[in-house]
């Protein structure tokens, strides 16, 4: 349907007597066999003119010489063919100079395998800079001189990491070599375009080496140098054979990419075959969300920094030094505050799943019942698989969800404030208190109905402070 509606643009600007091609990331998906996301138009018409031939536009970009024509609901980005002046600010060029010639307006794109143009009246691709090559070679390679591509837009430095992880591709040698030596240029970009960066090469489907890549081309040294601190920290053999603390977070990262793949088999290593339901959908689309794969990235972020050996080498308190420290990382990233709630979560309470088994009934189903508890157990799973590759804790995890009904996890309230004020109780901090200590009482089925939260209220904490004691003392002598 999107491709019918964009071959349909195209074709009413051609009838109006411009020139217009689909282009970029939908011809190079098309080539490779990928359905693509969305589709855009390169066109000679200029914006004022796109803005006239369609009744419904956005002209948020039209400074850019781009305007949203939306069709069906869909936005579908059409872009007036231009060549840029001088660069600047590292991001956006001087001025924008409309053209006729589309070739122009491709040798100022980032990547061959995104500067093709697909005419689906002729059903012709048009190939200025040899992308079609490099798609059948597997290579990233920049249009033109790479320093150029780079100092245009700095941000590029990281796309070309996420093209060659997402396809699975090999960085050009000039390619690489060139953003090796421009690494540090990166911090000149906002952390806003870095995260989001950051998220798609940790979503799309090859973290591992995504990861891997911005390491060793030095760009994971300026953006999260946390991380590369992982690498060299050993962990205790006998709970983690792997290898070290860096090893374990791609190993992690790898298995993540085999469930989005839906490959049994990752290459790092052998999962167990009973494994139990692979999470997301059938496509995997959705899987990992972004605050799963930053809590896989950062789970054991405080290790290097309370490691210790004693009789054996230890961590202690990891989750909840690097819990801090996933909070500034999501402070400086700018993530919304429910992800970086979540993230924060995830790192601070990985290690929990261990002492299931001992658990209160109350502090377990308070554990299960959390928002977004699907992606602690998700992390747990790639946690065990990545180490000692043992998931008893995981499947008991699972097995309470399946055996404990709605509302044994949560229970409708016994009491509340107001029945706290009716029994003589004044509102104030201690009121969190008791209300945690009635539903506690609740989950691990020490009381059942009303009568008895109160009889366990009136036992627990002292007399109400006002001059109902003589109705407090009939209560419990059950004298109404």
């Amino acid at each position: 349907m999107k491709k019918r509606t964009a071959v349909e643009i195209v074709k009413k600007l051609r009838a109006a007597g411009y020139v217009a091609y689909l282009v970029g990331g939908c011809v190079r998906d098309m080539l490779m066999g990928n359905d693509p996301k969305d589709y855009d138009i390169a066109t000679s018409a200029p914006p004022d003119a796109v803005v006239q031939l369609f009744p419904q536009t956005l002209t948020v970009g039209a400074q850019f010489g781009v305007v949203l024509v939306v069709e069906n609901g869909h936005p579908y980005e059409v872009a007036t063919f231009r060549f840029d002046g001088t660069y600047q600010n590292g991001r956006h060029p001087n001025e924008d100079v409309y053209t006729d010639d589309p070739s122009r307006d491709i040798l100022r794109r980032d990547f061959t395998i995104n500067g093709l143009l697909y005419d689906p009246l002729a059903e012709r691709v048009l190939d200025f800079v040899g992308g079609q090559k490099d798609i059948e070679r597997k290579t990233i390679r920049t249009i033109g001189n790479p320093e150029q591509r780079f100092f245009e837009d700095k941000l590029r430095l990281m796309r070309a990491i996420r093209f060659a992880a997402r396809f699975n591709y090999s960085l050009e040698p000039n390619t690489r070599e060139t953003i090796f030596k421009l690494a540090n240029q990166i911090r000149q970009v906002s952390q806003e375009r870095i995260r989001e960066e950051l998220i798609k090469v940790l979503i799309e489907g090859y973290a591992a080496r995504g990861i891997r890549l911005l390491e060793e081309c030095l760009l994971l040294q300026q953006i999260l140098p946390e991380v590369t601190q992982l690498k060299g920290v050993a962990q205790p053999p006998e709970f983690h054979p792997e290898g070290d603390v860096w090893v374990h977070t791609l190993l992690m990262l790898e298995l993540m990419d085999a469930t989005k793949n839906q490959d049994p088999q990752p290459t790092a290593w052998n999962e167990p075959a009973e494994l139990g339901q692979i999470p997301g959908t059938a496509s995997n689309r959705s899987y990992p969300t972004l605050t799963l794969a930053m809590g896989v990235l950062l789970h054991d972020i405080g290790k290097p920094r309370t490691f210790e050996i004693k009789d054996r080498i230890r961590f202690n308190n990891h989750c909840e030094v690097g819990a801090r420290m996933a909070a500034g990382i999501c402070d400086r990233f700018r993530f919304t505050n429910k992800q970086t709630e979540r993230i924060i979560q995830l790192v601070r309470d990985h290690l929990k799943f261990k002492d299931l088994p001992q658990m209160r009934d109350s502090t377990l189903k308070r554990f299960l019942r959390q928002e977004g508890f699907e992606e602690h157990l998700e992390l747990h799973r790639l946690d065990c698989l990545g180490s000692h590759r043992n998931l008893q804790n995981w499947k008991y995890a699972k097995e309470k969800l399946e055996q404990l009904e709605p509302e044994e996890i949560r229970p409708s309230r016994l009491l509340s404030g107001d029945d706290l004020i009716e029994m003589g109780y004044r509102p104030g901090p201690l009121f969190r208190e008791i209300l945690r200590v009635v539903e506690d009482a609740q989950l691990d089925n020490q009381i059942h109905n009303q009568a008895e939260a109160r009889e366990l209220v009136l036992a627990r904490f002292s007399d109400p402070p006002d001059n109902s004691r003589a109705e407090t003392r009939r209560r419990r002598e059950g004298r109404n």
